[in-house]
């Protein structure tokens, strides 16, 4: 199993790092899909890599997760191939952004490698086939393979709605995804739409995610969780109040974080940055902040709601200091890109090690017990 990396590292470094980033994007994730087509394939590759290790099973938004790494939105946005991705050892797959309409997204070159920085910028401008057509092909995928995967789907608002229009069109989509959906997220984080990010203002966000409740409510699904995802670019101030609002309307979670447009201590060779241009920079220079929101959440929510961290996770370690953070499930990108097809499973061998290694029977039992330890160490004495 030692060989994949390896070999992956080499096709990387010699073939795709030169190729554009979303061409090369398409050609592997292509090559995946095909090879998951084959009968009997993706099942293989499952025993093989998926998560096996009794430590990592999770119970978390009604379904249970053999592991807690999962594939972040953006990777698959129209639902191409969740079943080659679950092979692969995600113990879920979040599809999306999806949005009510389709679009093509922003022009190209619009995805770019700092790879001295092991990190991504994308301006791709949620490009998809819209929600009436990613939400029937999970149909169809639910028809072959029923439940056995946990798939979320991440919505966001099309470009061309003006903001004053933008509940109708969250509303659309949850709508198609209420019945085919394990749970449901709402993207207000993204820098590459206009306008979308004034939406996490609580004056904002709370009538969006009230209506995007009710219409799950009536659509005959109050089950579904919801949760929504938020950017590491928000004041401490305005962390503190999703969190409060996440409370108050009984969210079932949120995801913390998207992408940045930070780009301070960047080691990537400044006029390469400013090639790249604007977009929400992904993988290891986030890695700081994102912790950093993750312990805020947690010491403001404790585990009243589920905490989702994605953002700079590359090692077992990273996970693991998510978890212990407050991060019931992880997800990663990017560090499938730098990783190889094999990083899930090194991640999922990696975490079941040092739960072990601490004593723990289960990685579930050390969610959010650093940050919790540190809110009773603060607390006043009675």
């Amino acid at each position: 199993m030692t060989a994949g990396p390896v070999l992956y590292q080499l096709l990387f470094h010699a073939v795709l790092r030169r190729m554009d980033a979303e061409q090369a994007h398409h050609l592997s994730f292509a090559a995946l899909r095909a090879s998951a087509n084959v009968p009997g394939v993706a099942e293989a590759m499952r025993r093989v890599l998926g998560p096996r290790d009794p430590e990592l099973r999770i119970h978390a938004l009604g379904r249970e997760f053999a592991g807690p790494l999962g594939l972040a939105a953006g990777f698959d946005k129209n639902a191409h191939g969740v079943a080659g991705l679950v092979a692969l050892g995600f113990g879920h797959v979040e599809v999306g952004t999806v949005t009510a309409r389709p679009q093509p997204g922003n022009p190209k070159p619009r995805l770019f490698r700092l790879v001295a920085d092991r990190a991504i910028v994308n301006r791709m401008g949620f490009n998809n086939e819209g929600s009436a057509v990613v939400s029937e092909r999970l149909r169809a995928h639910r028809a072959r393979h029923g439940r056995r995967h946990v798939i979320g789907a991440n919505i966001g608002k099309t470009k061309v709605v003006p903001e004053n229009e933008a509940i109708a069109d969250y509303v659309t989509s949850a709508r198609r995804f209420a019945d085919v959906a394990d749970y449901l997220v709402v993207n207000v984080s993204s820098p590459n739409t206009p306008g979308l990010r004034n939406l996490q203002a609580v004056e904002h966000l709370r009538p969006l995610l009230t209506e995007v409740r009710r219409t799950l409510d009536d659509a005959g699904h109050p089950e579904l969780p919801l949760l929504v995802k938020i950017a590491p670019d928000l004041a401490d101030a305005d962390i503190d109040a999703v969190a409060d609002l996440a409370l108050e309307l009984g969210l079932h979670g949120i995801i913390a974080t998207n992408t940045t447009i930070a780009r301070e201590g960047l080691r990537t060779d400044p006029a390469q940055v400013d090639a790249a241009g604007a977009g929400g920079l992904s993988g290891a220079p986030l890695k700081h902040r994102s912790l950093e929101v993750l312990k805020r959440l947690r010491a403001r929510v404790g585990d009243r709601i589920v905490l989702i961290a994605v953002g700079g996770v590359e090692t077992p370690v990273d996970a693991w200091l998510r978890i212990r953070a407050g991060a019931t499930l992880v997800q990663g990108y990017t560090g499938l890109i730098y990783g190889g097809p094999l990083w899930p499973r090194r991640i999922h061998k990696g975490l079941a090690r040092l739960a072990r290694a601490a004593g723990y029977a289960s990685v579930a039992d050390a969610v959010g017990v650093d940050v919790d330890l540190a809110v009773r160490d603060r607390a006043p004495a009675r």
